[in-house]
């Protein structure tokens, strides 16, 4: 009896997952999904990656980040890069600042405090008695506590939140017992120091959410506490490099990158996205992962009468994080008294916060003052140095014209950077970019020009966030800090996991191996 032929081998196509912007989020789906086997395009609508998270080459020889400076808890995205075959280390240099950075408190009349956090505890604690010696005990306490608080809070972390139910587990009912919603992280830091000045020392970091200590929940005094524990870190050339890798990974896994093709809108069968429009033509896809900024994006992507749960209107009646005035300089010689990473806050800093959130900007501001230069070469040419400046500042809403406000605001800032030890710093300045509120809106498409996204106010996290997988529609997903778990470089990488986690599942594909998680060792 002959036997029959064998049936021909069908080759069935691989999934396509469109990416909308090749940020940070947008570069970690895409290297994981095409480390999967799937077959992925990004769509970005600049020259090249990251988004705010890029280095800015500028004339002269100088480089300077565009957004953000502090490298934190890099354990995230290694794991990211292992789960795709690389090694972080091997692709981008980091350097572990000691001292992590420096506080510079003013007082009364011309007076000062500074404080240079180190990663050493028991440093630590004599930078802490200087300054308030009553207050040394409570650092190793805050430090073992914060470590089992981290813990309890990963299950919420590491996994997507898309409604009520979902906080239901035992493990996500034990974070949400350390999270206090009822507590500031001012107010929650007050069980640990007395002196104002030290608690600003460890909760100025919800400023990475653009949010006021004395209204951000207490959950983020982890923030301080991960610097601590796992370190601040430089990358050489700068943080874009990082996005570089990340690009220049996807690639390698067989994701395409397309530059200068911004999204029209997402095409949508119903209520399922079926692709994107770039350049007026149809790109079929059975997934649609967004990166773009959520307030500025999804009402131009999204019709409005597909989003019921994020309208139009829910999107306009949304609180939004603060913004910033950003001054990048290229100064002729040296900058010896500026460390790498310094922070300047007011005496009047509650007050700088109020007339913030009141949408006045403020007339002597606190301020962030980045110097590369201290610790890395690459980032000025030889005798010169790059300084980066933020102010926080009120966003859109507050109905500031920055066109009429940038002049005086310049000499303002100006005026501060050199108080801190840059003698005639206006004569030296060889190369300048500034960026207002109004250009993060314009030319860099964030919402409100709300640098930091939507705030992280307790009624805008968890379920009440968009979620990674956009629950209005089907075949969408979210990436970035407009969803959850929320804004911050490793909080972002971890949504991404999230997010491609749920989109394997959904296209029926193996989900992501357990070993892979925030919490693996």
């Amino acid at each position: 009896m002959n036997a029959s032929p064998a049936a021909p081998f069908v080759r069935r196509p691989r999934h396509h997952v469109a990416i909308i912007g090749a940020g940070p989020g947008g570069l970690a789906a895409a290297m994981l999904l095409a480390a999967r086997g799937l077959r992925v395009t990004v769509f970005e609508k600049d020259r090249v990656p990251g988004g705010r998270t890029r280095t800015i080459e500028a004339p002269g020889g100088y480089r300077f980040d565009l957004g953000p400076t502090f490298f934190l808890y890099p354990r995230i995205l290694r794991e990211i890069f292992a789960a795709c075959g690389a090694d972080l280390e091997r692709e981008v240099e980091l350097i572990k600042l000691d001292p992590q950075y420096r506080l510079i408190f003013e007082g009364e009349g011309d007076s000062r405090a500074i404080l240079d956090a180190v990663p050493d505890v028991a440093l630590m604690e004599e930078a802490i008695r200087r300054i308030a010696p009553q207050d040394v005990a409570g650092f190793r306490r805050f430090m073992a506590e914060n470590r089992v608080k981290l813990d309890a809070f990963r299950p919420i972390l590491e996994n997507p939140i898309l409604s009520p139910t979902d906080l239901l587990s035992l493990p996500m009912l034990k974070g949400l017992m350390r999270m206090r919603p009822h507590l500031t992280v001012d107010q929650d830091l007050r069980r640990y120091f007395s002196d104002p000045r030290i608690r600003l020392a460890f909760s100025f970091q919800t400023k990475y959410l653009g949010m006021s200590p004395f209204r951000c929940p207490s959950l983020f005094t982890i923030l301080s506490y991960l610097e601590y524990e796992h370190g601040v870190f430089h990358v050489k050339g700068g943080l874009g490099t990082v996005s570089v890798a990340m690009a220049r990974l996807a690639e390698r896994l067989g994701a395409e990158i397309r530059y200068q093709s911004p999204v029209e809108r997402i095409a949508f069968a119903g209520r399922r996205a079926i692709g994107v429009e770039v350049g007026g033509r149809h790109v079929a896809a059975d997934a649609v992962v967004m990166n773009a900024d959520f307030a500025h994006a999804m009402p131009q992507l999204v019709p409005d009468h597909l989003r019921r749960k994020w309208s139009d209107e829910k999107i306009e009646r949304a609180q939004y994080s603060c913004s910033t005035f950003m001054l990048y300089l290229g100064i002729e010689g040296e900058c010896p008294a500026i460390a790498h990473h310094n922070v300047l806050l007011s005496k009047d800093y509650v007050e700088n916060i109020h007339q913030i959130e009141s949408g006045i900007i403020p007339s002597k501001p606190s301020l962030y003052l980045h110097n590369p230069s201290a610790t890395d070469p690459t980032m000025a040419p030889p005798g010169h140095t790059a300084l980066y400046l933020l102010v926080p500042v009120p966003n859109l809403r507050s109905g500031a014209d920055w066109s009429r406000e940038l002049a005086p605001f310049r000499e303002i800032a100006l005026d501060r950077i050199q108080s801190l030890g840059i003698p005639d710093l206006r004569a030296r300045i060889r190369f300048e970019k500034v960026v207002t509120p109004q250009d993060w809106r314009d030319r860099y498409a964030v919402g409100y020009g709300a640098t930091f996204n939507l705030s992280h106010r307790i009624r805008q996290m968890l379920h009440w966030r968009p979620g990674n997988r956009f629950q209005d529609t089907e075949g969408l997903y979210l990436v970035g800090g407009g969803t959850h778990p929320g804004s911050g470089l490793p909080v972002i990488y971890e949504g991404a996991r999230i997010t491609t986690r749920l989109l394997l599942e959904d296209l029926g594909l193996p989900a992501v191996p357990p070993g892979y998680a925030m919490a693996a060792q």
